[in-house]
């Protein structure tokens, strides 16, 4: 963990730790761990965002790496009810007997789960968990990307798995993404992730993109695409009128489920 420009007290030492074991704080939560009042925490957060450790958030902070992702497990973590509702608002975009692409994240392994039950889908994955969910209704076809299986997250990434995605043409693919700039560009840490990613949106007639609004205050290295290459955008909530602005120019339909933090 980089060290402060100045000497702080053990609680926002505490707080420091908990943001990268879990990925993301709310203000009042932690309020009532540490028996301080929001304003109090507000600043610790303050100093540790100085400090560029942490990204302030509405109500909270997330974890401030720009150039590596977090842990799996601390992702499933974060925002971890609001991904739930996302998840079950892009399977109702899905209909029986279609066909889509799945791919990495842990937004978009909510929406398999939400789709398991459903009768009639050809699901082609590079994205272990989500074909760990779906295998077990003989009712669903599932294909695997082939290529390198990613050990820390079951992710299959690289050109062999972009290149098995580019054989299908298929009615919707259901995206993620690990941030998303002012400007609309969506961003990735992993290049071999990116191949896939580029790959399924470029073969579906339709693309979902399932995110909650923390992503619009992360940071990553490498481009996806641009929201104009989305058709559909399913969101806890849309973080400024600005960004509302942008969908309506680029014509995206925002579906936001609520439960997103409130600005504090």
């Amino acid at each position: 963990m980089a060290e402060l420009p100045r000497p702080v007290s053990r609680r926002q030492q505490e707080i420091a730790t908990l943001i990268r074991e879990t990925g993301r704080v709310a203000v009042e939560e932690l309020a009532a761990r540490f028996a301080v009042t929001p304003q109090t925490i507000r600043r610790d957060l303050n100093d540790l965002s100085e400090a560029r450790i942490i990204t302030r958030t509405h109500g909270g902070a997330v974890v401030g790496s720009g150039v590596e992702n977090l842990a799996y497990d601390a992702r499933k973590l974060v925002a971890r009810s609001e991904k739930r509702r996302i998840g079950e608002a892009a399977a109702a975009l899905i209909p029986d007997h279609s066909s889509l692409f799945i791919n990495l994240g842990t937004t978009t392994e909510e929406v398999a789960q939400a789709i398991a039950g459903r009768q009639g889908l050809l699901v082609i994955t590079n994205n272990i968990n989500v074909a760990n969910a779906l295998y077990r209704n003989t009712s669903i076809s599932v294909i695997i990307a082939g290529g390198t299986i990613r050990a820390s997250d079951g992710g299959v990434v690289g050109r062999m798995a972009a290149e098995v995605i580019r054989q299908f043409k298929v009615d919707t693919a259901v995206i993620g993404t690990s941030a998303i700039d002012a400007d609309g560009t969506l961003l990735d840490y992993d290049i071999r992730e990116v191949q896939v990613s580029r790959a399924i949106i470029e073969n579906a007639r339709r693309v979902v993109l399932v995110t909650d609004s923390s992503k619009f205050s992360r940071r990553a290295p490498v481009r996806i695409g641009r929201l104009d290459e989305i058709d559909v955008l399913v969101i806890d909530r849309l973080p400024s009128p600005e960004i509302a602005e942008m969908c309506r120019r680029m014509e995206i339909e925002v579906i936001e489920t609520g439960g997103g933090p409130e600005e504090d």
